[in-house]
């Protein structure tokens, strides 16, 4: 299994940011490139949580989005052709004083078998 963290200082609120990231409709590859439009599967949506098959290049996740508490989003791995187990994104959000927003990133990934495990 392996874990990638990204931090990153943005001008958005965490709430414009999640309504980037929860934003399901056409274009959605022009804002997050790993998720190619010809993929983009919604299953459930609701107000704070949906279920959506998503991916590029040969490489899907069917993940399950919850936002409902807005300064900590978990997308969590239910199917995927290559990702199995834990796999799943969680961001944190924190407002700074200065009007900025700090986001961390957890990506998560553990190969649904060892040959993927060890190219992960």
């Amino acid at each position: 299994m392996s874990t990638i963290h990204f931090h990153q200082t943005t001008t958005l609120t965490p709430e414009q940011y999640v309504a980037g990231l929860t934003d399901f409709g056409p274009d959605r590859s022009k804002l997050f490139a790993n998720s190619a439009d010809e993929y983009l599967k919604v299953h459930q949506l609701g107000r704070t949580e949906a279920d959506v098959t998503e991916g590029s290049g040969g490489i899907w996740e069917r993940l399950h989005y919850d936002w409902s508490d807005p300064n900590h989003v978990v997308l969590t791995t239910t199917d995927s052709n290559l990702w199995g187990g834990a796999s799943g994104h969680t961001y944190n959000f924190t407002r700074q004083a200065n009007g900025t927003t700090d986001i961390d990133v957890d990506v998560i990934r553990e190969g649904k078998n060892l040959k993927d495990s060890c190219s992960a």
